[in-house]
């Protein structure tokens, strides 16, 4: 007996570690005739995955507020909290492939009295270790800790998508602010020039120049102006108040830096990237993917839920009704239990037909996400062209405006040309400052919307562990799981609190 348990312990460990695993392994689906680049005219070629945000936006003013919202977001601190969550639930699942230990202390002192001189006082005293171990044959409890593995990862690329929107919300929302403090600044010196003007035909109009229509249309395009200041004014304070909460803080003012949002320049131009490599770097797809992972485990746990299962329990301790004796009287227990479903109308098997469903399901929103990253990257590089097109053409509109504007005045003094040609030169060459404008913060929303589309920087480390843990789903190894748990916390790795600065 003394060498058949240590016999069985052996065979136990060899079935739990070397067993087969029923159920199909994952694969990730190939998507049949997938372009082999994107609509790149006239773009380089290259990578976007080592620009981090601080080198495409080179402003230091907006470096700070990103860094203040990546630190403080209140959604960035749900979903660093959900990663700590899902790591803690990986972490269980992983933990039910090995043998579980537990200790029972007990003691108590019975009096019984039968009647008469007929009493006893029975004593007991009992303490043993327990174990107790599921041998994981089919593979159950490794398709489990996949399914939570995968879970888990999932939770990460959720929260890395939502930095990389953070990030572009905050450049969004700032250059939104250096647009309508430029709008802003055009609307009052329009405003001066307006009062100019109606000093101007007023002097003309009391000396009998000219009549009290040219007066009197000063007047109707003096207030018109004013009327743009208030709603100017309303919307830059909405824009602040949106900003501050993005940032985590309560609504205040918002810096801006000391350059015009004309002479904001971006710090790199964008590289387009393959398709292939895009798709393995961006969070949403790495998501999706995940996703597709864990439903394929759960089909894989639904399977082995129809085979039977093996239980190993064992108990060693000690019993007796004196204390002084305790120790003298050892007890132990060994068991093995083997326990499976016989008859239950099916429930079972149905339980992995809808798993199999749900998989079926996964793949199909794994290839949409496919079709958005395609459309969203053409999308994207379609309108950086075109905004970049549309400057030009803005500028341009503006050197004639002004010319325009110019000799209209000259004209106007000399009586060549009415005051009505003077109010359309005027119109003209406000309408074209507010296009520049425009088509400046066009050029920088298509900016935003590529290096967002584009899958943003690369957290090297990141990936170092990332292709760890794929590793750990593909290959049963506690070493590398273990080792994974722990190098996670020691660097402040997923889902702990980042020093997102490291990260630029």
């Amino acid at each position: 007996m003394r060498v058949l348990y240590p016999i069985l312990l052996v065979v136990a460990v060899a079935l739990s570690l070397f067993s087969c695993r029923v159920g199909r392994s994952f694969r990730t689906p190939e998507l049949k005739e997938m372009p082999a680049t994107f609509d790149e005219e006239g773009m380089t070629e290259g990578t976007t995955a080592d620009i981090g945000w601080s080198t495409l936006y080179a402003d230091t003013v907006l470096q700070g507020l990103i860094s203040r919202a990546l630190d403080h977001n209140k959604d960035m601190l749900a979903a660093a909290a959900r990663v700590r969550e899902l790591m803690a639930a990986k972490r269980i699942t992983f933990a039910k492939m090995f043998p579980g230990a537990g200790m029972d202390l007990y003691g108590d002192r019975e009096y019984l009295n039968y009647g008469g001189d007929n009493k006893k006082y029975d004593p007991e005293l009992h303490a043993n270790l327990t174990f107790g171990w599921e041998i994981d044959i089919w593979g159950n409890l490794r398709w489990q800790n996949e399914a939570a593995v995968a879970a888990y990862l999932q939770s990460v690329e959720a929260q890395r998508a939502l930095r990389l929107t953070i990030v572009s919300q905050v450049a969004q929302m700032y250059f939104d602010l250096k647009a309508l403090d430029r709008e802003l600044s055009i609307v009052r010196q329009t405003l001066e020039a307006r009062r100019d003007a109606v000093h101007f035909a007023t002097l003309r109009y009391e000396g009998g120049l000219t009549s009290e229509i040219p007066y009197r249309q000063s007047l109707v395009e003096l207030a018109r102006t004013e009327t743009l200041l208030p709603k100017l004014e309303n919307e830059i304070k909405l824009k602040e108040n949106d900003l501050s909460v993005l940032l985590g803080e309560f609504p205040a003012g918002i810096p801006r830096g000391g350059s015009d949002l004309g002479d904001v320049q971006m710090g790199t131009e964008l590289p387009v990237d393959l398709p292939s490599s895009l798709l393995e770097r961006r969070p949403d797809v790495r998501q999706a993917e995940q996703a597709l992972r864990e439903a394929n485990a759960k089909v894989g746990v639904a399977l082995t839920d129809m085979f039977p299962k093996l239980r190993l329990t064992a108990n060693f301790g000690a019993e007796n009704a004196e204390l002084t004796d305790f120790l003298k009287s050892p007890t132990w227990f060994v068991s093995g239990a083997l326990t499976g479903p016989l008859f239950q109308l099916g429930s079972k098997r149905a339980a992995h037909k809808a798993a199999k469903a749900a998989y079926e399901q996964q793949v199909y929103a794994y290839e949409k996400k496919i079709l958005e990253v395609f459309k969203e990257v053409n999308n994207a590089l379609v309108t950086y062209r075109k905004s970049r097109e549309m400057r030009r053409s803005a500028d341009a509109l503006y050197r004639s405006a002004l010319s325009y504007n110019k000799l209209a005045k000259l004209q106007y003094v000399n009586g060549v040309v009415s005051y009505m040609d003077v109010l359309d030169a005027q119109r003209q060459l406000f309408d074209s400052e507010i296009a520049v404008n425009d088509a400046i913060l066009t050029e920088f929303t298509a900016t935003v919307s590529l290096y967002k589309a584009l899958g943003g920087g690369l957290e090297r480390c990141y990936f170092f562990i990332l292709s760890i843990t794929i590793y750990r789903q593909k290959c049963f190894c506690p070493t590398i799981d273990t080792f994974l748990y722990y190098f996670c916390f020691v660097f402040n790795g997923f889902g702990g609190k980042r020093n997102w600065k490291s990260e630029k």
